[in-house]
């Protein structure tokens, strides 16, 4: 019996292979045809476009769905500008919970306070009446604790990143974390991340890549956040932040053992590597990195005897230039071709120089990236410019250079550190602080379509493997994965126009309207309708 087939026509396709074309048929998951409305062959259905824009669908390559989805429905603190805001916020929000339950909340960012002072312990018992309380910082790599939480975790005290505050960072931070999330139950973590893929897809995400490991989620939760790939909502590829833990992450499911496999820290809790001091903090600190090149080596040896793709979370120019001499060592054993083989990946790869995407160049290493970095702690007022002087802030993140020597970019959101935004990301990068970093609009939407796509193993670009041609095309023989979206009047070679003409508003503030997503398409199937045919 012949395969259904659905008929999409009357939109404007971003297919630059056939710029004209405003219709494509749908048949067993895949395009089977594309081109003007006028030729279209007969179909079983016929979905009328109305002039909407037709895109490949996004990719988003760096995402903690669970933590999404409990930041989306829980108690979200990035609107909050001070202390004050925190804890009224902190006890509405428990005043409705039981009285041994979790405060959890997240994405406070006191870097843009006028008072940069955080609550204390002792603070948050009292906004929430007694409860154990667990803020998490945006970035994710600190949080705030209420005592009533340290309690609970005594060995807390002994651990380094512990202050009495209770504002934790580096190992202490790890282990009150676990405690905290370790009181969600199953069913709470079940809904969040249905929460969290039910939003992907309405903003025209088909994939995502979920980066897990021991400190930052638990093996029962990355396995379950899997176990929900393609049923009904996008596709999750996962990624196991483990040292040495590649047969660990092949029998969790995992296409790589990488992701969240900390080199270093983050920027927001100055516990990123650097090579210059904080400018803010204290006088000499410069963060703290996590692993040696010969831990970097032994992983990516391990990596190659399981036949698994690598990688490793690294911000600091310390921490990425420790895991380039890893992967020195690592070609000493394996050689240079094999590795770049592997395609393995760094997640952010925010502090570079010249010297370290030489190093991403020669190893084929695949820069997991996330522009919303830029644009909500960029440019010379923000954050970065606070921690780093405003020469450093101006030069992170460089993804324009990157581009321009033929790294291969991936876009994401490292949700919930920034929100699901696949758009905002493309304009983040389009309008980047720096003027030299801006890609165009069409490398930064390919960054994150397609790159997502690329920076998955060999095998996997295809969505699985043996499924055929590379994803992030509108092409015969593709699959049908794509978004379909009602844009703003301009258009760029098929692409929205993303940024204002005027350069002064140009940033975070950009008042320029982004597309609205209508339905999201993964390989035939339908995973987000609102308002076509």
């Amino acid at each position: 019996m012949p395969a259904s087939s659905t008929l999409y026509r009357g939109g404007r396709l971003y297919c630059p292979a056939d710029p004209r074309a405003t219709a494509l048929l749908v048949r067993d998951g895949r395009i089977a045809w594309l081109g003007a409305d006028d030729d279209a062959p007969g179909a079983d259905r016929v979905v009328e476009l109305d002039g909407a824009l037709v895109t490949p669908a996004f990719v988003d390559a760096h995402v903690h769905a669970t933590d999404t989805g409990l930041a989306l429905s829980g108690l979200d603190l990035s609107a909050t500008g001070s202390a004050r805001e925190v804890l009224d916020a902190v006890a509405g929000f428990a005043a409705g919970l039981p009285v041994d339950a979790v405060v959890l909340g997240h994405g406070w960012d006191e870097s843009g306070w006028s008072d940069r002072r955080v609550p204390d312990a002792a603070e948050l018992d009292r906004a929430a009446g007694g409860r154990r309380v667990y803020l998490s910082q945006a970035s994710l790599h600190s949080a705030l604790c209420s005592s009533a939480l340290l309690a609970a975790v005594p060995e807390v005290v002994r651990m380094p990143g512990y202050d009495v505050s209770g504002w934790l960072r580096r190992d202490a931070h790890h282990v009150v974390r676990e405690v905290a999330l370790g009181s969600v139950t199953s069913v709470q973590r079940r809904a969040a991340q249905g929460v969290a893929l039910r939003r992907a897809a309405s903003l025209g995400i088909a994939a995502v890549h979920e980066c897990g490991g021991p400190e930052i989620s638990s093996e029962e939760d990355f396995t379950a956040v899997l176990s929900r790939s393609g049923d009904g909502g996008p596709e999750v590829y996962g990624y196991w932040g483990e040292l040495l833990g590649a047969a660990r992450a092949r029998e969790l499911g995992a296409v790589g053992a990488g992701g969240d496999l900390f080199a270093d820290g983050a920027l927001g809790a100055r516990t990123a590597h650097v090579s210059v001091p904080y400018a803010d903090g204290e006088p000499g600190a410069c963060g703290h990195g996590y692993l040696s090149a010969e831990q970097v080596r032994d992983h990516l040896v391990d990596c190659a005897a399981h036949g698994l793709q690598g990688g490793f979370h690294a911000i600091g120019d310390v921490a990425i230039g420790t895991v380039l001499a890893g992967f020195g060592l690592a070609a000493e054993r394996l050689g240079v071709e094999r590795l770049r083989a592997a395609r393995h990946r760094v997640e952010h790869a925010e502090i570079m120089n010249k010297r370290l995407i030489a190093g991403f160049v020669e190893f084929g290493i695949v820069a997991s990236m996330q522009p919303a970095f830029d644009r909500l702690w960029g440019g010379e007022r923000r954050m970065y410019a606070s921690r780093l002087g405003v020469e450093r802030a101006l030069a992170s993140n460089p993804m324009g250079a990157m581009h321009a020597t033929g790294v291969t970019l991936a876009f994401g959101s490292d949700s919930p550190v920034t929100p699901l935004d696949p758009w905002g990301s493309v304009r983040a990068a389009v309008a980047h602080f720096s003027p030299v970093q801006r890609l165009s609009v069409r490398a930064a939407f390919a960054a994150h379509t397609r790159g997502g796509w690329r920076a998955l193993p060999t095998g996997f670009e295809g969505g699985a493997a043996g499924r055929g041609p590379a994803e992030g095309v509108l092409a015969p023989g593709a699959a049908a994965t794509f978004a379909v979206w009602s844009t703003p009047a301009g258009v760029d070679g098929g692409l929205p126009v993303l940024v204002a003409a005027d350069p002064e508003v140009r940033g975070p503030d950009d008042p320029t309207p982004l597309p609205v997503c209508r339905r999201t398409v993964l390989r035939g199937s339908v995973i987000f309708e609102d308002g076509v045919g």
